[in-house]
């Protein structure tokens, strides 16, 4: 058997902020090897990123193959903390710590849960851990690397569960079963500078940013559906960079984020901002550049057997079903949807990334007895 709780706070005293992995790894090797865990440390890097190490471990070599996914790094700390971020120091109930829910509790739950399952037996099938120390860095080198490697080592996994905090007040109570995409804007609008006296003879670029902001930002891109809230588009910062105050600039600066759902793609999109851009420019006599890159496309698991017997543990655990929910920023389930179907599941998200992230022992502990049920429930009757 093995404590989640003291797992937990050993994963936390290592202070593992992307891209260190401070021997959290390591901490988590050391509990799964012992349950017969066969453990693979892999390296990955990319010119111009960090090197990052991550984790792959799995008990057993047979169909089907269910799957742990999550990450051993954390943002850093931060000032003011009522506790040392990285002591994991527990008052009334509540465990302290850069990592308690994101997600070093989940890492834990998953380790323990499976200790307690294969004490009454091996499954029938595979169990594994994927756990990147890359997720809240660029998100390169990790889970997307590891993937790749399992397909030229030909191993395929059936299902998966994300430990990210997707909870909104305690463990289970909502189930991620897709994520919006994501993709980040810049425009760059070039004028002609010239002196405030002679407008005229200038080309201001900031009355052609501002229009061209409104239009963007004043577009309905559509209403949502019946998983998806509508998608969104939000800017994120403008600049001229001018401090003279005769001076009309050259140039004009802005950047902004869509978060969209499965209406639109990134090519959608990228042609939508681009004939906006180019209607504008053509208008105004400026030069428009639109560069774009895109963390994340939107995804969706389809409601049928994997995340009704999911939802049918949580309930049993938890004596409430979990709310299907696809909000929120992105997660490695967006890369791990194109081997398998995918759902998130964990603890209350309310504190992670925040000074004084904190967790409730118990909630550990709750989180441990879904993920052990779940795994009973998977091998009994697979959702194959």
């Amino acid at each position: 058997m093995l404590d989640a709780v003291a797992l937990t706070q050993a994963l936390i005293r290592c202070p593992s902020v992307t891209p260190a992995d401070a021997g959290a790894l390591a901490v988590l090797e050391a509990a799964l090897k012992p349950l017969g865990f066969v453990c693979h440390r892999l390296w990955f890097e990319q010119d111009g990123t960090p090197p990052i190490e991550n984790l792959y471990a799995r008990l057993g070599t047979g169909a089907p193959h269910f799957c742990f996914a999550g990450h051993s790094d954390v943002v850093p700390p931060g000032d003011g903390w009522a506790h040392d971020p990285f002591a994991a120091t527990i008052t009334d109930g509540m465990l302290h710590g850069r990592g308690a829910a994101d997600m070093k509790s989940a890492l834990a739950a998953f380790a323990a849960a499976v200790a307690r399952v294969i004490g009454n037996g091996a499954p029938n099938g595979s169990i594994s851990l994927l756990i990147t120390g890359d997720e809240e860095g660029p998100a390169i080198n990790g889970t997307t690397k590891v993937l790749a490697w399992l397909k030229a080592r030909g191993e395929h996994i059936n299902h998966c569960v994300v430990g990210e905090p997707t909870s909104v007040a305690q463990a289970g109570d909502t189930l991620k079963i897709g994520r919006r995409g994501s993709i980040n804007f810049k425009l760059a609008v070039k004028g002609a500078q010239g002196h405030v006296g002679y407008p005229q003879k200038a080309n201001n670029p900031i009355p052609v940013l501002a229009e061209l902001v409104t239009q963007l930002a004043g577009y309905k891109l559509d209403k949502g559906n019946a998983h998806f809230d509508p998608s969104t588009l939000a800017f994120t910062t403008m600049d001229v960079g001018n401090v003279a105050t005769n001076v009309i600039p050259g140039g004009a600066y802005a950047a902004f984020n869509i978060r969209f759902n499965d209406a639109h793609t990134p090519d959608s999109l990228v042609g939508w901002v681009n004939d906006r851009a180019d209607r504008i420019a053509k208008e105004s006599g400026c030069t428009i550049t639109v560069t774009h890159s895109v963390s994340g496309v939107s995804f969706l698991t389809q409601p049928g057997k994997f995340t009704q017997l999911v939802s049918d543990t949580v309930a049993r655990i938890t004596g409430q079903s979990p709310v299907f929910s696809t909000s929120g920023g992105t997660s490695d389930a967006r890369f791990i949807k194109d081997h398998c179907p995918v759902v998130e599941l964990g603890l209350a998200g309310a504190t992670m990334h925040k000074t004084d992230e904190c967790v409730a022992v118990s909630e550990i502990e709750k989180l441990t007895d879904i993920y052990a049920a779940l795994l009973t429930d998977y091998f009994a009757k697979p959702p194959l």
